[in-house]
């Protein structure tokens, strides 16, 4: 069991969760007021996702550096030393709206999704819960992020979905497309998709063998209340720990989550019954490699 200390990152918001159905924080006050509680549990880490500030009240995404600006800075105002996790996920080649934040806001992590996934859904009925898609992220594409990411001096988090994909991070490392001026390699277990990696703790136990030398690991688990012994298992196993209304809307007893510092709460427990202490924005750039604040 490793005793290095837990990071914690907070999933503010998401991509397409709608905020009319689901207390999800959208404007840049709200996204500060939810990041503030998740801050002040324990938080070091804010994955941010923008969405746009319209009339829709936000259920669609946005890739305005403008909105990006006032979001981020928002954030930081309310959290003094936090670490900025910016979000990149884009269907297609054009990168040009998250390459367009990253320059403007200057994350110190961004997202960057190491490989394609089928992504699918099935209602109860066996249809479709939306039209099945690829979600698209070729050898080229990745190096067109980490080619950003460097010119920026922004962290790459890989965002692995499946086996295969945790795979390939070492590939992009042996092959130097990840720089050491990057940080250390970080890999991200994304469980809970549907057509990608099940939030299974047996199946996690086996995932750091696969890891490069010198790696940091973390687990997004995506679901209801049964994601919550996978989380401890990854705080057992020395992974660093995320939760946020992005991922789950549920504590760890089965109820709705008042809001992302409740759920940060309950991952730093996580950390506590496996002997980790939490670690500070500064111990968290000191273990993933960063450079100080």
């Amino acid at each position: 069991m490793s005793k290095d200390k837990a990071i914690l990152s907070c999933a503010l918001t998401g991509v397409l969760t709608n905020p009319k159905q689901h207390p999800v924080p959208v404007t840049p006050a709200q996204m500060a007021a939810e990041a503030r509680d998740a801050f002040n549990a324990g938080a070091s880490v804010m994955h941010v996702h923008l969405r746009m500030q319209d009339e829709g009240l936000g259920h669609l995404p946005s890739w305005d550096p403008d909105v990006a600006e006032a979001v981020v800075g928002a954030i930081r105002e309310a959290c003094p030393g936090v670490i900025i996790n910016l979000t990149t996920g884009v269907i297609g080649q054009d990168i040009s709206g998250p390459e367009a934040c990253i320059r403007r806001v200057k994350p110190e992590i961004a997202a960057c999704n190491a490989g394609s996934l089928n992504y699918l859904k099935l209602k109860e009925d066996g249809s479709w819960a939306w039209p099945p898609m690829v979600f698209d992220n070729p050898v080229a594409k990745v190096q067109q992020f980490l080619d950003v990411m460097e010119q920026c001096g922004v962290h790459p988090e890989f965002e692995c979905f499946d086996v295969g994909i945790v795979r390939a991070v070492g590939m992009f490392v042996k092959n130097g497309m990840f720089k050491k001026s990057m940080g250390r390699p970080e890999y991200n277990f994304v469980m809970g998709v549907a057509s990608g990696m099940p939030c299974d703790a047996d199946l996690l136990a086996l995932l750091p063998r696969y890891l490069c030398d010198g790696a940091v690991w973390q687990t997004t688990l995506i679901g209801r209340q049964e994601i919550w012994p996978v989380h401890q298992k990854t705080a057992e196993l020395g992974g660093m720990l995320r939760t946020g209304l992005e991922d789950t809307f549920y504590l760890p007893d089965g109820s709705r989550a008042s809001g992302n510092g409740a759920l940060i709460e309950a991952l730093a427990r996580c950390a506590s019954n496996a002997g980790r202490a939490i670690a500070s924005p500064g111990e968290a750039r000191a273990l993933l490699g960063l450079g100080p604040h």
